[in-house]
């Protein structure tokens, strides 16, 4: 007989654990998001998918709060997070440490995502931008490349938590 399992079924890490285990080397950057509810979001999906580490900058809200807990639900005490208030200079660092760095943005110059090879070599940063003006238009000139994800129906957007939640599955199960 099929059953939901029970959380002592499902054999998770702790977040000791956790803070231990290799993770995949992949940092998820948020550009001036202002919901709280889809920073926790984003949290709680990099937590699941063993992501390196969170910067969030510009007006990105930062933990603790409650509305982050909400959502994220306590994935912000076990995913590395940094802030920083300028873009550029997270871009920058990340560059120097040898982070491709890939805007998740419907550009001029974007691929999809499904014509993106996501090289197990690399080590990648993405940037997923604000609610309605997406990436800071300072930023973009500083960027690497940009991929965007299908959409076929009518509306030009996805959720912010909801993108990263598809980006991170799709570098994930590459280069775990």
């Amino acid at each position: 007989m099929v059953h939901k399992l029970k959380l002592e079924e499902l054999n998770r890490i702790d977040v000791e654990t956790f803070k231990n285990v290799k993770k995949i080397p992949l940092i998820v950057v948020l550009d001036n998001i202002r919901s709280m509810h889809n920073v926790g979001a984003t949290f709680r999906t990099a937590d699941a998918f063993l992501i390196q580490k969170i910067i969030l900058c510009g007006i990105t809200p930062q933990p603790p709060h409650r509305e982050i807990h909400k959502a994220a639900l306590g994935a912000t005490e076990s995913v590395d997070w940094s802030y920083e208030s300028d873009i550029n200079t997270a871009i920058n660092d990340l560059k120097s440490q040898g982070f491709e760095v890939i805007g998740i943005e419907q550009t001029t110059g974007s691929r999809m995502i499904i014509d993106f090879t996501i090289d197990k070599s690399k080590k990648y940063a993405v940037i997923l931008g604000n609610e309605v003006e997406g990436i800071s238009d300072e930023a973009l000139q500083n960027i690497d490349s940009f991929i965007e994800i299908p959409q076929l129906g009518t509306k030009h957007s996805l959720n912010v938590s909801v993108c990263g939640g598809i980006i991170m599955w799709e570098f994930a199960k590459i280069l775990k």
